[in-house]
């Protein structure tokens, strides 16, 4: 008989999964519970579609349910698993569209529910209309829908991530009035460290449309007849069209409680480096699991869409009988800041605290190429590396023209255990309209030295 896998799931670390253990053995039965009605879709693309860089939602789209079934593929949409029974391999499904139950049976079982947006809990009116959180298909749809009304014209967004970030720069494209509010003192707080942020800040305040307020907390959504009218914080209260509130995630991992699955303190399901559970013949990837860090030596919890389906395809293969082991993530991730763009790698010096690691750092600032070639602009890197070996943790670079891409070299640099002497002298390209004779990643590892 041949061998039947479950797979909850079916955007990034599902399908990836799938996708790979079918192409490997066709002889596989696999069947892929979606609980929405939209599989193997890029979210990173949701604040572009809604700004309208792009304008068919479809290109987000990866491959197709009539793709997949071609393949072999069993794909039920609209399906959510409500419970499993782990010691007798079964799962309980819900059927959304008729509102019934009933069970399947696996022989081995990938879970890759992903992650939900969650709103803080003491803003009051969360739930008025007008309010969006942008994690599902369908609501970029119709924050989309909503945004391009001309009479929509202020913009709040609560959360100084990665989301809220680009949703504000999506929305000045569309000349919107946006205001990003974020609690603490700057944007981008776990991610980068103050000296990026500050740099990213600064080029925000210089935008005439977006407004920056750090240190201020929203408490009411104000509305009128159950519509969005304003905000009010701790502070002033501001007119307001649209709220789009991107404060955090949470693994979808609630029904998995109590199931005897292993969970991160977040609620994350707990892998080792093969992708595999505590629970035998039992997987998880993508934002609902954690992942191994290669400078930290441990699993974190990164939601990074290379990282779930990177970790998809390797329990793919493993599925099929292989022993593939990750390698580990660096975290490495870059946004777009308006006109400003930066990336990051390794571990942050905050991280490096937390884990009590004796490091030092550098912040080093630059130009992108020579004086003699137009338009040169200003580039920026910081280093941390460890103070005894010398080797390089982590790393941050931010400016423009493709300043971001910095990072892929630094990452490689990490991953290989580099040490800044190494960095200091690595023959990386030079022309003139794209670098210096000592390129700036070389500048910072020569201070660092």
């Amino acid at each position: 008989m041949n061998k039947k896998i479950i797979i909850v799931g079916g955007v990034a670390a599902g399908m990836s999964a799938a996708s790979k253990a079918k192409r490997i053995d066709k002889n596989l039965g696999i069947t892929v519970y979606e609980m929405t009605d939209a599989i193997s879709w890029g979210a990173c693309g949701l604040p572009y579609y809604v700004g309208d860089f792009f304008s068919d939602s479809s290109i987000m789209v990866a491959r197709t349910y009539e793709e997949f079934q071609k393949e072999g593929i069993n794909i039920k949409i609209k399906h959510k698993v409500e419970n499993i029974d782990f010691k007798n391999k079964k799962v309980f499904v819900r059927n959304l569209n008729e509102n019934k139950v009933f069970e399947d049976n696996y022989d081995e079982l990938v879970i890759a529910t992903g992650a939900s947006s969650v709103g803080p809990k003491d803003i009051k009116n969360l739930d008025a209309e007008g309010v969006y959180h942008l994690k599902t298909f369908n609501e970029g749809l119709e924050v989309k829908k909503e945004m391009l009304k001309k009479e929509n014209e202020n913009i709040i967004i609560i959360g100084g991530g990665y989301i809220g970030i680009e949703i504000a720069e999506a929305a000045s494209k569309l000349g919107k009035n946006v205001r990003i509010f974020q609690h603490t003192d700057r944007i981008l707080n776990r991610t980068f460290d103050k000296e990026i942020t500050d740099v990213l800040e600064e080029h925000i305040r210089e935008h005439k449309k977006v407004s920056l307020h750090l240190n201020e907390s929203p408490v009411e959504v104000r509305t009128f007849e159950n519509k969005v009218i304003g905000l009010k914080t701790d502070k002033k209260e501001y007119a307001a069209n649209l709220i789009v509130v991107a404060t955090g995630i949470k693994p979808n991992t609630e029904f998995l409680k109590d199931t005897g699955i292993e969970l991160f303190k977040n609620g994350a399901i707990i892998i080792d480096r093969f992708g595999k559970t505590n629970i035998s013949n039992v997987y998880a990837a993508g934002d609902c699991a954690t992942v191994y860090h290669s400078v930290l030596e441990k699993n974190v919890y990164i939601a990074l869409a290379t990282t779930a389906n990177k970790l998809g395809r390797l329990i793919g293969e493993n599925l099929t009988g292989a022993n593939k082991k990750f390698m580990g993530t660096l975290g490495s991730a870059g946004i777009k800041v308006l006109e400003f763009e930066a990336g990051r790698t390794g571990i942050t010096e905050q991280e490096a605290k937390d884990n009590n690691i004796n490091y030092k750092s550098v912040f080093v600032k630059g130009k992108d190429h020579t004086a003699y070639y137009p338009d040169r602009e200003d580039v920026y890197i910081k280093l941390i590396y460890n103070a005894d070996t010398k080797i390089l943790l982590g790393a941050q670079v931010a400016g423009k023209r493709g300043a971001v891409l910095r990072a892929d070299s630094l990452a490689v640099a990490i991953q290989n255990r580099m040490t800044v002497q190494e960095l200091a002298n690595m023959d990386f390209l030079y022309a003139p309209p794209f670098s210096t004779t000592w390129d700036i990643i070389n500048v910072a590892a020569n201070v660092a030295k």
